[in-house]
């Protein structure tokens, strides 16, 4: 497991299913993630069962848990470009008693730590809606910085919203968290 604060992240396992269907059919929750249509339990068991294989570079998915084991949600990277060491990261909260209490910045800052050390990437990606305040406040209090904007890119609740894409790169990271533990000089005897 990937330990944060308040966080750990684990492989996904079958059982997530459940959560995962629950979640995608809450239109509070999926209404960030681009989803309009409802999810059937069989759309979403597939998605877990292939969040499941086991974990690599190009498969870096996530459940994530409170230390005390509850399931709040899911995390991780796709478009994984390992000439480029670049990733698109997601990241959803769908047990809503969990937002605005510091778990969604653990987690991502648990899983930044885990791109930058661990997969040695270079720059982390992600797009956000322009209606999700507190996500971009949260992304930018990280350290992400907008790269631009796809305008008018999504239809949703009677009108158009742009899509915000930000990044992160490693030395940006470093310098507003410190710097990775992987970089470190090693210790000499």
């Amino acid at each position: 497991m990937i330990e944060g604060k308040l966080v750990r992240l684990r492989a996904v396992e079958p059982e997530d299913a459940e959560d995962a269907f629950r979640w995608m059919n809450d239109r509070e929750v999926s209404r960030g993630l681009m989803a309009r249509y409802p999810f059937s339990f069989e759309s979403e068991r597939e998605w877990v069962k292939n969040a499941a294989k086991p974990l690599d570079f190009g498969n870096a998915r996530f459940a994530v848990e409170t230390k005390e084991g509850v399931h709040i949600g899911h995390c991780g990277f796709h478009g994984a470009s390992a000439e480029n060491r670049r990733a698109e990261l997601g990241i959803m909260i769908g047990e809503k008693e969990y937002w605005g209490r510091g778990f969604g910045t653990d987690t991502m800052l648990t899983l930044l730590r885990f791109a930058f050390e661990q997969m040695n990437l270079h720059k982390v990606t992600l797009g956000v809606f322009e209606f999700n305040e507190r996500g971009l406040a949260m992304y930018t209090k990280l350290g992400f910085v907008e790269e631009g904007r796809f305008r008018e890119d999504l239809f949703q609740d009677g009108r158009y919203w742009d899509l915000v894409r930000m990044s992160i790169l490693r030395r940006e990271y470093e310098a507003v968290h410190g710097e990775a533990v992987a970089t470190a000089a090693p210790a000499t005897t």
